[in-house]
């Protein structure tokens, strides 16, 4: 424009570049550079995030027909405003947009948040900066008497749908009766597993993340109490061999 100070020149095309790459159908290119030259850039940029949405909710991707796929992609490069320039935290901004701005289309499935949240997990842990090494814990001490340690990157998850279990060809149309718990955690060694969990281990951990002050055999108690356990005994004595377990998947990192 006649009389624009070159920073400011800079900073419109900048903007305008940007935007034509975030939506090409409804923004037109920059004054002056060739289509072939933005071809270029539209693709590469679009095809970086698809790619590594695709690698990172690789079930999901699964479930879609390659062109709902990219449209769905496309949809998350216009629509959403992502507030970090890392590249690893795009699943996170992915699913922020599936939860809170996407309106739901006719080839989304009914579990895609809580898929896509599921499989995001595994990136999260092996990210997450919690040090267990620092952490003031007897490795061997007694769980059921002493405070257990849950490992800070050991998650409960409850889910309305078995995640875990969906594929091409097991797609529930509808929540079953029964919720999902799983566990998902990272060991020493960063490797990421994976564990179906049964409602007293779910809330056992859920305690434990909760209320950090509590015996192992406290933590119990209140268990057998939720549940109307009718041998609060039996109960105990099996949740002090299932701590005991934990702690040698590295679930449990020992007492204080």
């Amino acid at each position: 424009m006649i009389g624009e100070k070159a920073p400011e020149a800079l900073a419109r095309l900048q903007t305008e570049f940007a935007a034509h790459i975030r939506d090409p159908v409804n923004v037109k290119p920059p004054d002056g550079i060739e289509d072939r030259r933005m071809g270029i850039y539209r693709d590469l940029f679009f095809n970086n995030i698809r790619n590594f949405l695709s690698s990172n909710f690789p079930v999901l991707s699964s479930l879609y027909s390659a062109e709902d796929w990219t449209r769905l992609c496309r949809d998350f490069f216009t629509e959403f405003r992502c507030h970090t320039p890392l590249f690893p935290e795009i699943p996170r901004e992915f699913l922020k947009y599936l939860q809170d701005t996407r309106t739901k289309r006719e080839t989304d499935p009914p579990f895609m948040l809580e898929l896509a949240h599921y499989e995001w997990v595994e990136l999260a842990l092996s990210l997450d900066e919690s040090d267990t090494d620092t952490l003031l814990v007897d490795p061997q001490g007694d769980l059921l008497r002493a405070i257990p340690v849950l490992s800070p990157v050991a998650w409960p998850l409850v889910y309305q749908y078995p995640v875990h279990h969906i594929r091409k060809d097991f797609q529930p149309r509808a929540a079953p009766d029964n919720p999902t718990y799983l566990l998902v955690w990272r060991k020493a060694d960063f490797q990421i597993k994976f564990m179906q969990l049964n409602q007293i281990t779910l809330l056992l951990l859920q305690k434990m993340k909760e209320e950090k002050e509590k015996t192992g055999q406290k933590l119990l108690n209140e268990v057998a109490q939720t549940i109307n356990h009718p041998h609060p005994d039996k109960l105990i004595a099996h949740g002090e061999t299932l701590m005991n377990d934990l702690r040698e998947k590295q679930v449990i990192l020992g007492s204080r």
